[in-house]
């Protein structure tokens, strides 16, 4: 895992490459190397920051040069010790033993054909001074981040957004239609970036730049299909391919460890991982007791504890007490881009504490909820199919005796009713709609009421993306349209996101095993009735995992991995909502309607309805929105 950049034919470009990689430096703390040359009538340079995890010898320093070939590499390829056999068999002669060398070996042998036969993460450059050709490419899933910007014939790439917004010197401005995306969803899609002319390389797909100036793209793989030709194939031994994957995801010459909830996803892979590591340790969190009591979160600590003692893992316990008001800028900046959820910082506080330990390496239960419906919205939709035969009079009296009934008081928050308030907001809604009302911020007239009247078409836009993606299968099962929908945008738009900034802000690599092309493959070719069981999510998953955990901790309630937002937003940060509802540069500037935000606040503070995590949102873009526009050549205002 490191931080990776570069600039092809653009001018200053040694100069700009040594900022992009030193932007990059908490990425890759253990090395840091440089190539320069000619490409045409012009120049390449490619950066390097090294989290030295397999073969840590000078061997698999980067970049890598051999044989007219360069290659700057983010990531962990997981087979390959089979690509290197292979090759080997071929003739192949390696020097070390990294899988740097393997993935740069088999370009030389099969060029993009190679890229399918990858299984892993990854974001990478290859240089071939034979062609002067550059290739960019980034992994099936969108696991690893690789963002680029093009400027006449030239190209400037990097792992994290920020570092090319310091080597363009501030010059890039603000997209006004990623900011609506990011208040519609707390997150911006993979799809759009926050700043304009930079963009994010898609997942599965590849850019090669050649030294006339000409640009060609490609695809070698796309979820979409992968799901279609997947549901005609035979439901597989789910347990065995999530053994292997997780096997295979413990490939390291450093210590390996986990994240630890207590809940099914990381208990699952705890064990697994334990089987094949007896001792490894592993990490949960645990909340200020009076924030856990009024947020009325459940006590996921004993549930952690419990799975330790039965697999033997070592157990490390990280209270979230954090000073929100120092942590919230500082997360701002490492996440790139506006996102609101405050599972970011859960994420950077417990590979701080595993990086001071000495661990490098973390696997995390990201991907399974996307993959298996296990999020609450995925059986909510279900129900509400069932809801809207329900006569409409009876309908209208429910909701109406649901919206007099408070989300708060004083002293604690009522779950129950907010989940209620929330499933009514969408159960009468057709499909795709439903589902994205299910998980976004706000409906159509709300986000309309909330952002600048010039951007309301902006406002259509944005809508039209997430129908136009969900509505791209002809899959008719539609728990796994759910799934499919959630696979190609909440997955790479936020999960995996915030995981890769937060933990690289730590100097962590974050590994996850369940977001591995064999079991999304296996995922798909599950039917949706075999998800959900009843009222059961992740029901073929639970099934696997009782294989190697006991029921209790299989079947027990849906843990979260978030933050007492509610606890925080009412006492920690109150007076910051109030600063940035009145006198905030998204008000000042006229992007954010200020009536708006102040009705929320009242609303919220009144306990009629639960805003929490929409302010939450607006103070991360709130603070991203003041370092966007505050640099040299930036404006307060900028196109959508």
């Amino acid at each position: 895992m490191c931080g990776i950049a570069g600039t092809y034919r653009w001018p200053d470009g040694k100069a700009v490459t040594d900022r992009l990689t030193d932007t990059l430096a908490h990425r890759g703390p253990d090395g840091a190397g440089r190539y320069s040359h000619p490409a045409g009538d012009a120049e390449v340079h490619l950066g390097h920051r090294r989290l030295a995890v397999v073969d840590l010898s000078e061997t698999g320093a980067q970049p890598m040069a051999s044989g007219g070939l360069v290659l700057t590499y983010n990531g962990e390829l997981y087979n390959a010790p089979e690509l290197r056999a292979e090759l080997a068999a071929a003739g192949v002669r390696f020097r070390g033993t990294s899988d740097t060398e393997v993935l740069l070996e088999s370009w030389r042998r099969w060029g993009t054909d190679c890229l399918p036969r990858l299984r892993g993460m990854f974001a990478f450059g290859i240089f071939d001074e034979r062609t002067g050709d550059l290739v960019l490419a980034r992994d099936q899933l969108g696991v690893k981040p690789l963002f680029l910007l093009r400027r006449g014939g030239g190209l400037v790439f990097a792992s994290e957004l920020k570092a090319l917004a310091a080597a363009t010197g501030g010059s890039l401005e603000v997209d006004h239609a990623a900011l609506v995306a990011s208040l519609l969803y707390y997150w911006v899609p993979d799809s759009r970036c926050a700043l304009r002319e930079a963009e994010k390389l898609p997942p599965g797909s590849w850019l090669r730049c050649r030294p006339d100036g000409r640009v060609e793209r490609g695809r070698f793989w796309n979820l979409r299909d992968v799901a279609h030709e997947a549901r005609d194939s035979a439901p597989p031994d789910l347990a065995a391919v999530v053994e292997e994957s997780t096997r295979r995801h413990l490939l390291s010459d450093v210590p390996v460890a986990t994240f630890l909830s207590g809940g099914l996803d990381s208990s699952y892979l705890t064990a697994l991982a334990a089987r094949d590591q007896p001792g490894i340790s592993a990490y949960t969190i645990g909340f200020r007791a009076e924030d856990a009591r009024f947020e009325a979160m459940p006590d996921d600590l004993r549930h952690a504890r419990r799975v330790a003692e039965r697999f033997g893992v070592d157990l490390h316990e990280i209270e979230i007490a954090p000073d929100v008001l120092d942590l919230l800028p500082r997360m701002t900046y490492h996440l790139d881009e506006p996102i609101g959820d405050p599972a970011a910082i859960n994420t950077f506080l417990i590979c701080s504490a595993a990086r001071e330990a000495g661990v490098k390496v973390m696997l995390s239960g990201m991907g399974a909820d996307e993959l298996f419906a296990g999020y609450r919205k995925h059986l909510a939709n279900l129900l509400a199919v069932r809801y809207r035969r329900v006569p409409r009079p009876l309908r209208r009296g429910v909701s109406a005796a649901v919206d007099r009934l408070p989300v708060a008081t004083a002293r604690r928050g009522y779950r129950s009713v907010r989940f209620a308030k929330r499933f009514l907001s969408f159960a009468d809604l057709p499909e795709e709609t439903a589902f994205r009302r299910s998980y976004t911020m706000y409906d159509q007239d709300e986000l309309l009421a909330l952002v600048d009247p010039d951007l309301a078409g902006t406002v259509e836009d944005v809508l039209t993306e997430h129908a136009d993606v969900y509505q791209d299968n002809d899959l008719d099962d539609f728990v796994n349209r759910m799934c499919l929908g959630d696979a190609r945008m909440f997955l790479p738009g936020l999960n995996l996101t915030y995981t890769d900034r937060a933990s690289m802000a730590a100097s962590t690599e974050v590994r996850v095993p369940y977001v591995d092309v064999e079991v999304v493959k296996a995922a798909f070719a599950v039917p949706g009735d075999r998800k959900i069981v009843g009222r059961q999510g992740k029901a073929v998953l639970k099934e696997a995992a009782t294989s190697v955990l006991p029921r209790e901790i299989v079947y027990r309630p849906k843990g979260l991995f978030s933050a007492p937002l509610r606890a925080w937003m009412s006492r920690d940060l109150a007076p910051l909502v109030r600063e940035v509802v009145h006198d905030g540069v998204l008000v000042g500037s006229g992007l954010l309607r200020r009536d708006a935000l102040a009705r929320m606040v009242a609303e919220d503070a009144a306990g009629r309805r639960d805003f929490s995590k929409h302010l939450w949102h607006v103070l991360t873009l709130e603070y991203w929105y003041r370092d966007a526009t505050s640099g040299p050549g930036q404006s307060t205002r900028s196109t959508a």
